[in-house]
């Protein structure tokens, strides 16, 4: 027994060997557990206590495919597995033997990702096609490459209840959603995914667990704990009694998503609500086991941090009080906030602190977060760490997410926000600058289709589910009054979930849309000053209420980025250092998000001699030019 439970690869779940499925788990809340195959007659085996809360065993005459049970103690009620690497019957059904030793990796010669260079891409995969399948999203790969995507973060696939969902109140950890295809079905698809060059990360959550349909507290009350407050349920056991197996759970299926499906890192939910006083943080053991996992593939490892805690992405290296997990990135909601302000007008609830105005978004992108330790009106208490050393890298940014594009209230996406000219503009400020940039699914086309929260569950949970969604927007005061709360998309019905599905056909018609994004991605990739993502290289000002300059310098010359979200601008005096061209040059137009192959109404002379015009609505990228 225990030289076979050594020849496993994780610690628990079901593993093939000899034909014959071993089994391992954890229920030191039980005396007995036997393992229940399924069949045409149904046998039932003991497994072995190892004194420890483990019970293990073989089951003969269960291997690959095959389904099965666990009975705690004499109980009539059969449990899933709760590593279980498939649920093909959904949570409450039973659990089947998976044998990832028997897919074929085409992907041999991959080498993974690193934290520089990235171009990041979400999507939901039940809602990025119209089959909402992995082989249906494979399909689309091609085209993510030829963008300039070079990583892909899905959003959450442990298994859960109901018939559609986000996923982070995903109940099977171990097992990747039925919902979408089978587990091989998944490998295909991040086999393809590394076949035309692009990285695929995986958005895990580890802050709680579903509460619908979850059967860990079956097994052991010490996955959970009561000393911390977690606002979606109960937190994980990370750091009391009995906590090495729970977190042996937590850490182990990072492992597992980067083994045994060759993923490329993980993109870690809600941190602040991972509480661990202990001295080696759940974090940053998460963080080596990913990397080891990798055999030597570069890994990405992404964490979104309300309270924007830099320690999770410092060096694990160095004297105690500036030691930190080792992480690669944190997303970066200031620049969102105050980018979405400049986009909208609008700045009621959590976007109350920023103004949109160019000093914030300068200073997101050249100092990482806006909020370092400074107070914080909305929450009434100092918010953020110091991160004015952090590299560029060291940050993502966005202007659509899962979040918060279903924060508008209904799903709406930002091409139905704000005006075609200025978003273009906006666009080549996220895409130009020197922090990792990520577009949600649709956003390279102009998406008009919602996003909206969706989640199917059982008609009380559903209902509540319903009215705290209600309540947690009518933070905004125009999502408050009675009428708009009543438009609010009830997250169970599917229709709203048949809503979100992206309409492909809008990629055909908006082709202008996604042609920004791709020249845009390609001037990013290929010239130099972009490409570096050298923050000390990066010079910045303001230029007018609503206009700004970033100055890239670089040996092969300098770039300028003039946005301005404003109405046109005429500097005919302009006393500002980073306008000079280099060496008594002129500057010319290099690129121009008013070039009619986007929708705008013409490229015209930036720099002329009497001083600069600087259209509205726009960004323009300007390159030296000798003169004659």
């Amino acid at each position: 027994m225990v030289e076979q439970a050594d020849r496993r690869r994780f610690p628990i779940g079901a593993e093939v060997q000899s034909g014959h499925a071993h089994l391992r788990v954890w229920a030191p809340r039980c005396g007995r557990v036997a393992v229940v195959i399924e069949g045409s007659a149904r046998s039932e085996i003991a497994l072995s206590a190892e004194g420890n809360g483990y019970f293990s065993g073989s089951a003969t005459g269960l291997g690959a495919g095959g389904r099965y049970w666990f009975r705690l103690d004499d109980q009539k009620k059969l449990y899933p597995d709760p590593a279980s690497r498939f649920q093909p019957e959904g949570p409450s059904g039973p659990s089947e033997v998976i044998e990832p030793r028997a897919f074929e990796w085409t992907d041999l010669d991959w080498r993974g990702v690193s934290p520089r260079g990235q171009v990041i891409y979400e999507l939901h995969v039940g809602t990025f096609t119209a089959e909402g399948t992995y082989a249906a999203a494979a399909e689309r790969l091609e085209s993510l490459s030829q963008l300039g995507v070079t990583i892909l973060e899905i959003m959450p696939l442990a298994d859960g209840p109901g018939r559609f969902g986000w996923g982070y109140d995903g109940v099977n950890l171990w097992a990747p959603n039925r919902l979408y295809g089978r587990p091989d079905d998944l490998r295909r698809f991040v086999a393809a995914a590394h076949a035309v060059g692009v990285g695929v990360i995986l958005d895990v959550v580890y802050n709680h667990i579903g509460p619908n349909e979850n059967y860990l507290g079956c097994f052991s009350s010490a996955y959970f704990t009561d000393r911390y407050k977690n606002e979606w349920g109960d937190a994980i056991n990370f750091d009391g009694n009995n906590a090495t197996p729970s977190r042996e759970f937590f850490i182990e299926n990072a492992g597992y998503w980067i083994d045994e499906f060759h993923l490329d890192g993980l993109r870690l939910d809600a941190t602040q609500a991972m509480f661990d006083s202990s001295a080696d943080h759940i974090l940053a053991a998460i963080g080596r086991r990913v990397r080891s996992a990798a055999k030597g593939r570069g890994t990405y490892i992404v964490a979104e941090n309300e309270p924007q805690e830099t320690r999770l992405v410092r060096s694990p290296e160095g004297p105690p009080s500036e030691r930190g997990f080792g992480l690669d990135a944190l997303w970066n909601d200031d620049f969102h906030h105050t980018a979405l302000v400049a986009l909208t007008g609008h700045n009621e609830a959590y976007y109350t602190d920023y103004r949109g105005a160019p000093q914030e978004l300068l200073s997101a992108i050249r100092w990482g977060f806006l909020f370092q330790g400074q107070h914080y009106k909305w929450q009434k208490r100092r918010r953020g760490t110091a991160s004015l050393d952090l590299p560029a890298e060291s940050f993502v940014l966005y202007l659509e997410n899962h979040d918060q594009v279903a924060n508008s209230g209904h799903g709406a996406r930002l091409s139905t926000l704000t005006a075609p000219d200025k978003l273009r503009a906006m666009t080549a400020l996220l895409l130009l600058a020197p922090g990792t940039p990520m577009l949600f699914q649709g956003q390279e086309f102009g998406s008009t289709r919602p996003f909206a929260y969706f989640a199917d569950h059982d008609d009380e949970l559903a209902r509540a589910v319903a009215k705290g969604r209600r309540e947690f927007l009518a933070q905004f005061p125009s999502l408050a009054d009675r009428d708009a709360q009543q438009r609010i998309p009830d997250p169970a019905a599917p229709d709203t979930f048949a809503s979100c599905k992206l309409d492909w056909s809008e990629r055909g018609r908006n082709g202008h849309i996604w042609d920004l994004h791709r020249d845009l991605l390609r001037l990013r990739r290929e010239d130099p000053a972009f490409s570096a993502q050298d923050l000390t290289r990066l010079f910045t000002a303001v230029l007018g209420a609503e206009a700004m300059v970033l100055r890239y310098r670089c040996a092969s010359g300098d770039r300028l980025l003039l946005v301005n979200l404003g109405s046109d601008l005429h500097l005919d005096v302009a006393p500002e250092p980073l306008l000079a061209p280099p060496r008594g040059d002129s500057w010319r137009t290099l690129w121009s998000s008013e070039d009619p192959r986007y929708g705008g109404r013409g490229r015209a002379a930036v720099e002329a001699d009497d001083g600069f015009h600087l259209p509205g609505h726009a960004a323009v990228v300007l390159a030296p030019e000798v003169r004659p």
